[in-house]
C-alpha cells in the first residue's frame, strides 16, 4: 500500500512539473497561441471580451485575461501542460526564463501580450507637486 501511494504522490509531482521547453519549441508554441487569436471565433470572444470591459482594467482583469487564458490552454496542452491558468502560468514562466537569452522569444511574447493587454502608459509626470 505504501508503494502505491509513492508512485501516486510520483505521477502527481510529475504531472506539475512544467515541461522542458527548448527555446526552438518555445517559438514554435509562441507562434501558434499567436495564430490561435488570429483565429476568428478567437478574436471575436476576445473583442467581445474587451467591449465588456470598456477600458477599465479592473474589469479588464474580469473578462479579457479569462478569455486569453483560455486560448492559450486550448494550444498548450498539446505541448504537456495542464489545461488549466497553473499550465498558462507555467508556460509564461518558461517564456520569460527565455526572453533575456533569445530576442525572437522576446519580440513573440511582447506581441503575445500585447493581443490582450492594453497597452501601458507611463502616468504623466508633474513638475509642480505641492506639498501640503
Amino acid at each position: 500500500m505504501a508503494a502505491a501511494q509513492q508512485q501516486q504522490q510520483q505521477q502527481q509531482q510529475q504531472q506539475q512539473q512544467p515541461p522542458g521547453l527548448s527555446p526552438e519549441q518555445t517559438r514554435v508554441v509562441l507562434a501558434e497561441v499567436i495564430k490561435a487569436f488570429g483565429c476568428p471565433e478567437n478574436a471575436a470572444r476576445l473583442e467581445e471580451a474587451r467591449d465588456n470591459a470598456c477600458n477599465d482594467m479592473g474589469k479588464m482583469l474580469q473578462f479579457v485575461l479569462p478569455v486569453a487564458t483560455q486560448i492559450q490552454q486550448e494550444v498548450i496542452k498539446a505541448y504537456g501542460f495542464s489545461s488549466d491558468g497553473e499550465g498558462v502560468l507555467r508556460f509564461a514562466r518558461i517564456i520569460k526564463a527565455y526572453e533575456t537569452q533569445d530576442p525572437e522569444i522576446a519580440a513573440m511574447s511582447g506581441k503575445l501580450r500585447s493581443l490582450f493587454l492594453p497597452p501601458m502608459t507611463a502616468p504623466p509626470h508633474s513638475s509642480s507637486i505641492s506639498a501640503s
